[in-house]
């Protein structure tokens, strides 16, 4: 996503991916691809499955394709199911933490949130959204920024919470509690297709 600056709804439509526009739009955005022919019925190869499951993971955390494969590649070296692992790397990045605790409407404007230098890891400025949590980490908003993420806090209809995430919202923070298990993540990725894909 480094790069890309077309119509970015349609390229969601497109790949499947759901979460990624503001949270009040997504329940009514149509599901079947873009364009004249969108809706027309083909069976797309095995690869062409592999490749769109990717792309919708891909572009659900906002990654690119170079971080997206190290992610996995960093994955399939550690022990545990390699496509459960790189869905738990993705889960514990800073911006998705930021999205995923209300903090933030979409992920670009978590991603805008930290890229800014608005939040705290234990206490210290990090402006990296691609930044890894550890268990036990609290992220914080900076005082002088408490108000613009507490009026988007306020703009959210928060119906969902996470068990690994503890919010307060009044002190604008968040503790990183652990890792999601992959019964607690969304239940929609097929991440061994992901693994067929690389594994070519």
């Amino acid at each position: 996503m480094a790069k890309y600056s077309g119509p970015t709804n349609k390229l969601f439509r497109n790949y499947g991916v759901k979460d990624l526009s503001n949270r009040k739009l997504t329940s009514s955005m149509r599901q079947n691809a873009s364009g004249q022919h969108g809706a027309l019925r083909k069976k797309p190869s095995d690869y062409a499955l592999q490749l769109k499951e990717k792309q919708k993971i891909r572009l659900t955390y906002l990654v690119s394709e170079k971080q997206f494969a190290k992610y996995y590649e960093n994955a399939s070296r550690k022990t545990g199911v390699t496509g459960t692992v790189m869905l738990q790397t993705l889960e514990s990045r800073l911006d998705n933490v930021v999205f995923r605790a209300g903090f933030a409407i979409t992920r670009r404007q978590a991603r805008q949130i930290v890229n800014h230098g608005h939040v705290l890891v234990n206490g210290k400025k990090v402006d990296i959204p691609s930044y890894l949590l550890k268990e036990g980490d609290v992220v914080t908003v900076k005082e002088a920024s408490k108000s613009y993420v507490k009026n988007v806090i306020e703009s959210i209809d928060m119906a969902l919470s996470y068990a690994w995430l503890t919010v307060d919202a009044n002190e604008c923070k968040i503790t990183f509690e652990r890792v999601p298990n992959r019964e607690e993540m969304d239940p929609e990725f097929k991440e061994q297709l992901v693994i067929e894909y690389y594994s070519k």
